[in-house]
């Protein structure tokens, strides 16, 4: 019985929507309720501190009372897995996504993505890049036919808003500048010499990244990015990804380590 208080009582500390759990009482012996309260406060408020060290662009966008309100929303029905909140609030993108109040501001939920890939690559593991020479050894008959690994601290956000804009002036500047969202931005998102870094990607980057990420060989990869940006240049792509220290091993389509 003591097991099933203990749920009963954490559940009701969560979730707002429960009842005061019976037979909560005051050591002064008057409202119980006032002060059970008082461990709701804590936790709602804990989880939402959380995600602003997490979030702090959204926040900054939507302002710290909707920020709290709109927190306090996915709280409710999202709690954490684990006492460890590194990972806490990962899919709090696609909450804002469906959150009805939230779409006067259509961009909002990329940003979060955006800020949610920064954190991911900060905490991820760290693998030793390849030799910048490594690709420059290979046949050039070869080349097609290589995969690549990418560094666990990878990740690309592609929008159809300018989410590495916004990102940089609501981080950067005192006075946030003003942003043409006409236009959409792709990010890489990475950490070379163990510093997380933002870089906005040319044209059909985004796609030749993700194709990579999911084990297609180059030449499928940028035959994809070249149809969707016919002006895509494989070899200044190249480039961009070894000084981003992005490539952890690359192997050619049969297995071979190049």
């Amino acid at each position: 019985m003591a097991g099933d208080a203990q749920s009963t009582f954490a559940s009701a500390v969560i979730d707002r929507r429960k009842p005061v759990p019976e037979g909560i009482t005051s050591w002064t012996g008057d409202r119980p309720q006032l002060r059970f309260g008082v461990y709701r406060n804590n936790v709602s408020g804990a989880l939402i501190e959380a995600l602003g060290v997490r979030y702090p662009v959204v926040k900054r966008l939507v302002g710290n009372e909707f920020f709290r309100a709109m927190t306090g929303e996915y709280a409710l029905t999202h709690l954490p897995r684990s006492p460890v909140l590194i990972n806490y609030g990962a899919d709090y993108p696609d909450f804002i996504a469906g959150f009805e109040p939230a779409r006067p501001v259509p961009y909002l939920a990329d940003v979060a993505r955006l800020e949610s890939a920064h954190w991911q690559a900060y905490h991820a593991a760290d693998r030793r890049p390849i030799d910048p020479d490594c690709l420059a050894a290979v046949p050039p008959e070869r080349l097609p036919y290589l995969t690549f690994t990418f560094h666990p601290a990878v990740f690309i956000v592609a929008s159809a808003y300018p989410v590495v804009s916004i990102w940089e002036t609501n981080i950067h500047d005192a006075e946030v500048q003003p942003v043409d969202p006409s236009h959409g931005e792709d990010a890489l998102v990475t950490r070379p010499e163990m510093s997380v870094e933002i870089r906005r990607l040319p044209a059909g980057a985004a796609l030749l990244l993700a194709a990579l990420k999911e084990g297609d060989a180059l030449g499928t990869a940028a035959a994809r990015a070249i149809e969707e940006a016919p002006g895509f240049d494989l070899a200044d792509n190249l480039a961009g990804m070894i000084s981003a220290q992005m490539i952890a091993e690359v192997r050619d389509h049969f297995g071979d380590q190049a």
